[in-house]
């Protein structure tokens, strides 16, 4: 009898709902995905996203900048916390908070984030309100690769969303959700069980 290789171990970052969290959730319930969320952590207490994840039975852990001297602390206590838990990928799902050096050095090749926004266009947390304001045609969302920048990383997959002419910015949000959702429980299932490798500015999936 063949043994399947053991799943990934994801610790998800989150600040609010936990939408994407709940997808990935949701994936990982199926062994053929490859992967399980192993831990959850926020910046901030009382949020969906943590109830999303004691309900799955998921450990989590709370670092609030407040709570630490400088930033600096702050980046190293929470850089501990997701050490504790051995990930083998980290995902950024609706985590407002920019990681710093301790983190990068840690977790740089292995943190991944999603922006509603086709990079390089619109970083920033207004992607789709500034997508709008320009006119374009086509408005998305980008995962990728975090690096010291704010939404710069090397870039692991694109989905493009049309803007229609009636769209508002809760409209147009709405739809780059979707897409986004879907983009990111299909490559996080890719990268655990293909593997990748970053090259520069090109991320390959085998």
């Amino acid at each position: 009898m063949t043994v399947p290789p053991p799943a990934a171990r994801i610790v998800v970052l989150v600040s609010g709902s936990g939408s994407n969290l709940q997808a990935l959730l949701d994936a990982a319930a199926d062994p053929a995905y490859g992967a399980r969320v192993v831990a959850v952590g926020a910046d901030r207490d009382g949020i969906a996203g943590l109830d999303r994840a004691r309900a799955a039975g998921v450990p989590t852990f709370v670092d609030r900048v407040s709570d630490y001297p400088t930033r600096d602390d702050w980046d190293a206590a929470l850089t501990a916390h997701v050490a504790e838990h051995e990930p083998d990928l980290v995902v950024s799902a609706g985590f407002l908070k920019l990681v710093g050096a301790h983190f990068l050095a840690a977790f740089g090749d292995r943190y991944i984030n999603t922006h509603n926004a086709l990079l390089p266009a619109f970083p920033g947390i207004h992607g789709p309100r500034d997508a709008l304001a320009y006119g374009v045609k086509l408005a998305g969302a980008t995962l990728f690769f975090v690096d010291a920048g704010v939404d710069t990383g090397p870039i692991v997959a694109q989905v493009a969303v049309p803007v229609l002419t009636d769209d508002t910015e809760e409209t147009l949000t709405e739809r780059i959700k979707e897409a986004e959702r879907a983009q990111l429980v299909e490559y996080v299932g890719r990268l655990v069980r293909e593997g990748w490798t970053i090259t520069g500015r090109k991320v390959s999936i085998p």
